[in-house]
This record gives structure tokens, sequence and C-alpha cells, in this order.
């Protein structure tokens, strides 16, 4: 396995295709209504993505045909939106983009209720967000992926929910999927140890059912198997000597 340690310049841009991607997450986050499409948030986020000077990641990457993954309720990630897709008052949504910027990507996740959600709803988004934190602080150099994985899954874990495991977390750099892979999950191995330099995508995808997950029809959409509610929260953070660093993120906007 070969994981790319990113010099000073590339970190540079990866901080300001990080920027970018959450100012457009914000743009994202304010038209989330209902009676909107997932076809209409798709377009805002190109359009938004593109006016500053930037190409969406995931638009025809490996096929997919839309610039924002958009999933929602049951649809853990990859669902694909559509102009007949309309969000109704107590669905959760969750936004998965990223952008290229001077050749480098930037990949984060949110998952927002519609209008009025229920409690067990609310809970699930909380939850899962805050188990990427409990992640992100057990990035540090010296540690290794497992410590990462660990720290989601317990977190997740003791509150009663699941942590998909056919999905994980990723490298992410000059190519949108490096290694090393991110679990959500203990899978028995330490992985790789973590240095100064290294970017990573951690994005737990939690459910409130079981973790065990399938593919529709359209070879991309993943949905729970039981139908439960899932969530996603996603960012690029960067491995250094002390803190790890949120690259994902702009100033002023709430994580």
């Amino acid at each position: 396995m070969a994981v790319e340690i990113k010099s000073e310049r590339e970190i540079e841009l990866m901080r300001e295709a990080g920027r970018i991607l959450a100012l457009t997450h914000e743009e994202l986050k304010k038209a989330v209504r209902p009676g909107i499409s997932t076809g209409e948030l798709d377009k805002i986020g190109e359009e938004f993505i593109r006016s500053q000077g930037c190409i969406p990641s995931f638009l025809n990457y490996n096929g997919y045909p839309a610039s924002v993954c958009i999933s929602v309720n049951d649809e853990v990630v990859h669902g694909i939106p559509s102009f007949k897709r309309i969000l109704q008052d107590g669905d959760i949504v969750s936004l998965d983009c990223g952008v290229i910027y001077k050749g480098y990507h930037s990949d984060s996740a949110r998952t927002y209720g519609v209008g009025s959600i229920s409690p067990e709803a609310e809970k699930l988004i909380e939850v899962t967000k805050q188990s990427f934190f409990e992640g992100f602080k057990a990035a540090r150099a010296g540690a290794h992926i497992s410590d990462i994985s660990i720290a989601v899954y317990d977190y997740i874990k003791t509150r009663g929910y699941s942590s998909v495991r056919d999905l994980v977390g990723h490298g992410v750099g000059a190519h949108l999927h490096e290694d090393p892979e991110v679990p959500n999950f203990p899978t028995g191995r330490k992985g790789v140890k973590l240095r100064p330099g290294m970017t990573i995508a951690v994005e737990p995808m939690i459910n409130i059912g079981g973790f065990e997950v399938e593919w529709l029809d359209d070879e991309w959409t993943v949905v729970t198997r039981d139908g439960s509610l899932s969530a996603h929260y996603e960012n690029t953070i960067l491995i250094t000597d002390g803190e790890p660093e949120i690259l994902s993120r702009a100033e002023g906007i709430e994580l």
C-alpha cells in the first residue's frame, strides 16, 4: 500500500479545495426544504462549484451521472439526483460532494433534516456527526488507522446504532480515492501508521438498524437492507505533528 505524503504546496491546494467545498455545502444547506427536488439541489451544487473555478469531483467519476450524491432516508450513499424526487417534510437527506481545485480534491458529506423531523432522526444525525469527531480526535501521528475505526465504532455502538461495513473512508489528494482505506468499524488489523502529511476522508455511515446494505438496480444507490434510516458525515482531514486539521472547512461556517 502506497500512502502519499503531501507537500506544503499540495496541502495549500487542498485547503483551498476544502474551503470552496465548505461554501458549497452551505449553499446546499440553505436550499434544503420540503418541496425541492434532489435534481435542483444537484444543479445548485454544480453551479456553485463551477462559479468558484472548480470542477465537481463526482460528475462522471466511474460513470456517476451527477455532481452531488443525494441520499434520502434509508439511502446510505450514492443516491442519484432527480428532478422527480421531491423532498418531503420529515425526510432526512445526505449530501456528499467533492471539488477539484487545481488538480486536488476535497471530499465531505452532511446529513440534514427536511422541515420537522422525528426525535429519532435528529438523534441519528447528531450521533453520526459526533462519531466523526471521535474518530478525528484519534487521527494523530503515530496512531494507526484502526484507532480511528475503533473510536467511531465504540461511540455509535454504545448508542445502539450500527456502522456500514461494505463502504469505508479513504485517502484523498490528487485522486478522489487513494490509499489507505479508513473503515468505521474494527477489522482486527491495525492498518497503516498515521504520519504528518497524510490526507484522508473520514466518513461514518451510520444506521439506526442493522449494518447490512444492498445496491439498487441503478447500481449506485446503497440502501439499508432493513429499511432503517441512515446518516452520513464526512470531512477531509490532514495528519499533522500535533492536532489533526479539518481541510474541508471555511471560516465562519459551522461544521
